[in-house]
């Protein structure tokens, strides 16, 4: 029996998971990548998952709100910039996930990019962004195991972003409940 750590930052992302076979660990994160760093590490070292999938929230600038994507690659937006001095600001599961029967039935595609602030303007590479995706991947790959993210679009960067991600929250948790119903 596998068993997954379900990672989400504030009570009102978390989705409940069931499938034969797999037991689910969860894991509130708190906002930000070094609460998400923390927390995961603890819950993995706690819980011993085999894989780690983190769900919740993203805005995007190209991507439809309401649109669910799903993550492979985590860019660092902080660190991004300071690439040129060898500092590491991606990790990427793309081989992880082709490998791992939890992940079989999904296609892993999109980047998605962290930092520790809520964006109002474009800033770094990715097709979504949010604040906890690129910590937890860089402790999963630290610790050998694999991660990805499946993210709810609540907002378009930069068109009043923090009022339209509180709006949102629940129609996210409801759209993405029904995503992992059917996915996994």
């Amino acid at each position: 029996m596998y068993k997954v750590l379900i990672a989400y930052a504030l009570q009102a992302e978390k989705v409940l998971l069931k499938k034969d076979g797999y037991t689910f660990v969860y894991c509130r994160t708190g906002v930000g990548k070094v609460n998400a760093a923390i927390a995961v590490q603890q819950a993995i070292y706690h819980h011993q998952p085999d894989i780690v999938l983190n769900i919740g929230t993203s805005g995007s600038v190209h991507q439809a709100i309401g649109s669910i994507h799903c993550c492979h690659t985590f860019v660092d937006r902080d660190m991004e910039k300071l690439v040129e001095f060898g500092l590491t600001c991606r990790e990427e599961f793309k081989e992880e996930l082709n490998h791992h029967v939890f992940f079989k039935s999904r296609t892993f595609s999109s980047i998605c990019n962290s930092g520790d602030t809520f964006l109002t303007t474009m800033d770094g590479t990715g097709d979504i962004f949010d604040m906890e995706a690129f910590a937890i991947a860089r402790v999963c790959k630290a610790l050998g195991l694999p991660f990805a993210a499946v993210k709810y679009v609540t907002d378009i960067i930069g068109e009043n972003s923090v009022k339209h991600w509180e709006e949102k929250l629940e129609e996210a948790q409801e759209g993405l409940q029904k995503y992992c119903d059917k996915y996994f």
